[in-house]
């Protein structure tokens, strides 16, 4: 029988994140391939892990991968890391897996941390249908391509990006998808773990001052919704509420309702109008 191929979840951040089993794993593994094996040396380290490490990355992955599918071969369990989370999850690690299949080689997952899904648990928006995006690509072209093919898209959508590139990125999903609701996560788990909700622009006019981001970033947004009819009771019971309110005035009102109902601003206005000025529009 070959050996194993472990595909080990490690933090993405707080090292106490890490499970009992992978722990155990990585101690008894003959090799550990690692995304940068200085990175994982300091979880090693931490854990006095003494297990011998080799680089594994999209820069090596094909004179690298006959190397472990030989060790597989003979009997060897490697254990796959990336610098954090899990393996293959916009981390590399796919190639190698797919060769170890054509071989009949057993590979086991190791399940632990994965930033999408921790950012996603805490993000308030729909969790039971979304699709992970993960980085968009970076010529402009393609990613405005990629973003128009994903406009219609009605679960929530999640990319990573990085601090470089988070303004541009946000300017980019407001000029095609409008000013959905989002959530931008960085350096979760760790010591200046922040997350912040609002809709895209409030979340730009947070960040936009700073000096500089740092840390790994998520971004999360809403999924396209379904125009509703400004019509419907809720929408102008809420508004007959607001026009009750004298230290409301018709503009607040019908900023409030695009935001709570995500609807278009024309179509609130026009339906604002026949409340507060009695306009048949």
């Amino acid at each position: 029988m070959p050996g194993t191929l472990f595909v080990v979840a490690t933090p993405i951040g707080n090292l106490d994140d890490i499970t009992l089993r992978a722990l155990r794993i990585l101690n008894e593994s003959d090799l550990i391939a690692a995304e940068d094996t200085r990175h994982t040396r300091k979880l090693l380290r931490h854990y006095k892990i003494s297990t011998p490490l080799v680089s594994y990355h999209d820069h090596n992955k094909e004179t690298r991968t006959p190397e472990l599918i030989s060790r597989l071969q003979t009997k060897a369990n490697i254990a796959l890391v990336t610098d954090a989370g899990t393996p293959v999850i916009s981390d590399p690690g796919f190639f190698l897996i797919c060769r170890a299949i054509e071989a009949d080689i057993p590979i086991v997952p190791i399940p632990g941390v994965c930033a999408a899904i921790t950012a996603l648990s805490v993000s308030g928006l729909p969790s039971d249908k979304f699709l992970f995006v993960g980085f968009l690509p970076r010529k402009k072209n393609k990613r405005t391509q990629a973003l128009q093919e994903l406009k219609e898209e009605t679960n929530t959508l999640i990319f990573y990006e990085s601090p470089r590139r988070l303004l541009a990125t946000l300017l980019e999903l407001i000029d095609i998808m409008g000013d959905r609701k989002g959530v931008f996560a960085r350096e979760l788990t760790k010591y200046h773990e922040e997350i912040i909700r609002g809709r895209l622009f409030q979340i730009i006019e947070t960040v936009t001052d700073r000096t500089s981001i740092k840390g790994e970033c998520t971004l999360l947004i809403e999924g396209k919704k379904e125009e509703q009819d400004t019509s419907q009771p809720s929408v102008v019971e809420q508004l007959r509420r607001l026009r009750n309110d004298p230290d409301i005035s018709l503009k607040d009102a019908v900023k409030i309702v695009v935001e709570e109902y995500g609807l278009s601003r024309n179509r609130v206005y026009r339906e604002a109008l026949k409340i507060w000025k009695g306009y048949p529009i």
